[in-house]
């Protein structure tokens, strides 16, 4: 009976999953089809589209039956279309689903929700692994997070954002992504929340999704550079460090190359 009870709980807590995509043909289905196959049932998956042109929407459309809220119009960048995306989701709680990236296992969501029953629970995230572009069962990158500290921040600390799942009310409360930033929108956001909104986060010991290497912020070395000043300039912002911790958060991608002996899959 308690069990029944638990379940039924569980599944009355909606999870919005946001989705900004612009010209993705290859990779889209893939997110599509990992959010469609949760069996968590209780999810509404928000779609963002900048106005694809080269087959995207077609494919989307494909899951119509299950992703019923796409909008497809121009925005001002990623950053923008995320706030849109969110800014449209009815869930008690948001997550985001890139259109290069896909779900763990099929029941990442049912395991996010059985951690945000604690009303206490502001966030939930977990590990993340970085995947070849070309084959998406090859591993070239182990993130493996643990659990939230606040003196972890001065050393570069942050949680996989593509596996933070935050309850509305942070949104609402503490405000949606920074669009002056074209990079590191989501590295000042979590600052945000953790610093100035001093959320409660949890974390789960276990991989729950997977990112196609070659993502924006590593494409160019321009592009590097000017995440490394957007990191800054948040770190600053929330008195969090400086340079040192900018430094240590870089330093700290390295090992994620080389996972310890015994690091979990």
């Amino acid at each position: 009976m308690l069990l029944v009870i638990f379940f039924l709980t569980a599944e009355k807590m909606k999870i919005s999953i946001v989705t900004a995509v612009f010209n993705r043909v290859d990779t889209v289905a893939d997110a599509l089809r990992s959010v469609e196959a949760q069996r968590y049932q209780n999810v509404e998956h928000v779609i963002q589209d900048g106005g694809s042109t080269d087959g995207t929407l077609d494919v989307i459309r494909q899951f119509s039956a299950s992703s019923p809220k796409l909008v497809s119009e121009p925005d001002a960048g990623i950053y923008d279309a995320i706030n849109k995306g969110i800014t449209r989701a009815s869930g008690d709680i948001i997550g985001l689903m890139h259109s290069d990236d896909f779900f763990a296992d099929d029941l990442v969501l049912q395991k996010i929700a059985e951690v945000f029953r604690d009303p206490e629970v502001d966030g939930v995230y977990g590990d993340l692994d970085y995947v070849s572009s070309s084959d998406a069962d090859k591993i070239v990158r182990r993130w493996r997070s643990g659990p939230y500290r606040a003196d972890l921040l001065k050393r570069g600390w942050m949680p996989p954002h593509p596996t933070l799942y935050l309850r509305r009310e942070v949104f609402d409360r503490w405000g949606l992504y920074d669009t002056s930033m074209r990079i590191a929108a989501d590295y000042e956001a979590t600052l945000r929340y953790l610093v100035k909104g001093d959320i409660r986060l949890v974390y789960i010991s276990e991989v729950l999704v997977k990112m196609r290497v070659g993502g924006e912020s590593n494409r160019s070395l321009f592009r590097i550079l000017q995440k490394s000043r957007e990191d800054y300039t948040a770190l600053r912002r929330y008195g969090v460090g400086g340079i040192n911790t900018l430094l240590a958060k870089n330093v700290s991608k390295i090992e994620q190359f080389f996972p310890r002996k015994g690091n979990p899959k």
